[in-house]
């Protein structure tokens, strides 16, 4: 049975670093009350994030100035609107750098991923379309599930060239989180938005052993978290619901489950630690779970600060800066997390 290897990955970001603006504007939320703002204010300190991007222009340049006014922030329709001017240009973006050396003929499936925003005719077809892909390329959408959904769809394309040997596929994580800022002042829900940003990653996967080899794959659902992330459709835009315990779940669970996802090795048989970033106290979790030294984490934390949480995208910014830096033979652990609460796993090693 051929093996799948992930042989490149190309990202793209919006064009407007917006996290002092959104720090701005969950100070001006809790304005009044001392006690909450002092919080704040000490979780933005410490949240381990300088940059998020967005094609939300803080500067208040362009059409998005008046999206977000107070007393009159807009409501689903119009925050899917957007979503269909902005998604598929990022999308496009990613989509050229990956494809830049590539005989696009080649290409025999795409599967993308995105809980962020919907529309049919989708994404997929507007990246055949623009991208000049066959029109009769094999389409894949993985929906709703949130920071983990990457992990899937690389196990979905996994399963894609084993099975046909042949194929390249090209995996798209999209998201426009910044598209779903709440006027509210639930200190919970603003402290949500301190960690997410926008940003694509494009991913070639095929049976050349270029790049890194996935070999196995595992999810662990951690029992009674269930209502720690939530992420529901409603009338003002999608509502996230992200719990001050999901760190401590995350600690607890993968304790349980770690011999099941590193197949029983020890933690420090792996070289390459490639964990979604949910925010700062998601990777000491893993940190601790695992035992990891302090310097294991860097390049999660790097992605961490220089972009954010950028839901099922991120995992995939920290593999890309594994791929270009990483040595030939080296063994990896990559894990994102998301609703149920699920760890969704992935081992893998750098082909010589």
């Amino acid at each position: 049975m051929p093996e799948a290897f992930i042989n490149r990955i190309a990202t793209a970001l919006p064009p407007h670093d917006v996290h002092d603006a959104f720090l701005d504007f969950g100070r001006r939320m809790m304005k009044g009350d001392n006690r909450k703002l002092a919080l704040f204010n000490r979780m933005a300190e410490r949240s381990g994030i300088s940059h998020r991007w967005s094609f939300f222009d803080p500067e208040g340049a362009g059409d998005s100035m008046d999206f977000y006014r107070p007393g009159a922030f807009p409501g689903t329709a119009a925050r899917m609107k957007l979503f269909e001017d902005f998604a598929p240009r990022l999308a496009f973006e990613a989509a050229e750098k990956l494809l830049k050396d590539e005989d696009r003929s080649r290409i025999t499936h795409l599967i993308v991923t995105c809980c962020t925003g919907f529309f049919a005719p989708g994404i997929d077809l507007d990246i055949v379309r623009r991208c000049g892909l066959n029109p009769g390329v094999e389409r894949t959408f993985v929906g709703f599930m949130g920071c983990y959904a990457a992990i899937n769809a690389l196990k979905l394309a996994r399963h894609i060239v084993r099975s046909e040997e042949k194929s390249r596929v090209m995996v798209m994580n999209l998201e426009l989180c910044t598209l779903h800022l709440h006027e509210t002042t639930d200190l919970d829900e603003i402290l949500s938005f301190l960690l997410f940003g926008d940003g694509c990653a494009a991913t070639l996967v095929s049976a050349e052993p270029v790049g890194a080899r996935m070999e196995s794959f595992h999810a662990a659902l951690v029992p009674d978290t269930a209502e720690l992330i939530r992420w529901n459709i409603r009338e003002q835009g999608f509502d996230m619901v992200l719990s001050g315990g999901v760190p401590g779940a995350i600690r607890k669970g993968l304790a349980v489950a770690r011999d099941g996802i590193l197949d029983g090795a020890a933690a420090d048989a792996v070289d390459l630690w490639a964990v979604h970033p949910g925010g700062r106290t998601v990777l000491d979790a893993v940190e601790t779970a695992f035992a990891l030294p302090g310097d294991a984490l860097s390049a999660s934390r790097g992605v961490l600060n220089d972009c954010g949480n950028m839901s099922s995208g991120t995992v995939m910014f920290v593999l890309d800066r594994m791929l270009r830096a990483t040595t030939p033979g080296a063994s990896g652990c990559a894990m994102a997390f998301g609703p149920g609460l699920v760890a969704e796993t992935m081992r893998f090693r750098m082909a010589a």
